[in-house]
């Protein structure tokens, strides 16, 4: 399933136009990601947390030579789904 799936699936269940319905879709990707960016937890009630995670530097192996090298720290973007989501995956 992709962005426009979704959008198809949101404009034949509440009458929109699918070209409304993908501007929906893609308005709230982006308020996850400008939050995810600002650092902010988001939390979508029965579906699950995207939290934002610092990984530090570390050091790391080139695998075609052997050689060390440092891994810049970064932040990643983790998801934890809800209950109900995990409840659906394994019942």
């Amino acid at each position: 399933m992709n962005n426009a799936d979704i959008a198809d699936q949101i404009a034949e269940a509440h009458g929109l136009t699918k070209t409304d319905a993908r501007k929906h879709v893609d308005a709230i990707f982006a308020d996850i990601a400008d939050a995810a960016a600002k650092g902010e937890e988001v939390s979508l009630n029965g579906f699950g947390k995207f939290k934002v995670k610092d990984a530090p530097a570390r050091e790391g192996r080139n695998p075609s030579t052997g050689a060390t090298i440092q891994i810049a720290a970064s932040r990643k973007l983790s998801f934890a789904p809800a209950k109900a989501v995990k409840d659906k995956l394994n019942g």
